[in-house]
């Protein structure tokens, strides 16, 4: 795509909305310069999020790491972040990205959300974004890798439509995915944090 036509591909993938919990909530994505807010949100992990998010608990955090996943090539790929204005400055909440297989027709994703900020629809509201950028660019399939002992993740991955199966790389690990229809996106509830209760935003 020319530079037009990914400046408003990126454009319609930039939202906000305001729960009715509290502060308005930005969804867009990311860009070279989110880096230092990616770092504090990625050092702000818990144990549990840190282990659901990279099945390990080693560090993410190398310089060289961090602004890889802050460069992103939207002809191929997309990461979009939520944030929140806190003390007036933009404080990164959530991300949700795919990187596209060599087939051009599937996509691998991630999903995370800060501890503080899970159980509010932020990451429903992020992977229907996701989803509706990675029809909008031709994508056919979505799929990702979520522990066995993820529960509630798995529970949410059905909740918005993934199928969830047995993996390649063992027991410990399910495979999820989704069939897109290029081009339609899904069908969001009418406010993102509808079902929040009963979802558990885990990193994936």
């Amino acid at each position: 795509m020319d530079k037009k036509q990914q400046s408003d591909y990126l454009a319609k993938l930039t939202t906000s909305y305001s729960p009715i919990y509290g502060q308005a909530i930005s969804i867009r994505p990311m860009r070279p310069e989110d880096l230092d807010i990616e770092r504090e949100f990625v050092q702000g992990w818990s144990a549990e999020t840190r282990y659901n998010r990279l099945f390990s608990a080693g560090s993410f955090t190398s310089p060289e790491r961090l602004k890889k996943l802050t460069r992103i090539d939207y002809a191929r790929d997309m990461a979009l972040i939520a944030t929140v204005m806190l003390d007036d400055s933009e404080v990164e909440i959530g991300v949700a990205r795919y990187v596209r297989h060599a087939d051009d027709k599937t996509c691998e994703f991630a999903l995370a959300v800060a501890d503080a900020w899970q159980h509010r629809g932020i990451g429903r509201a992020l992977m229907f974004k996701l989803l509706e950028g990675a029809a909008a660019a031709g994508i056919e399939t979505m799929i990702g890798d979520v522990l066995s002992s993820n529960a509630p993740m798995l529970h949410f991955m059905r909740s918005i439509g993934f199928a969830v199966e047995s993996s390649p790389d063992g027991p410990e690990i399910r495979r999820v995915s989704k069939r897109l229809a290029p081009g339609a996106p899904p069908v969001m509830p009418r406010s993102p944090q509808a079902g929040a209760a009963a979802e558990e935003e885990q990193e994936q």
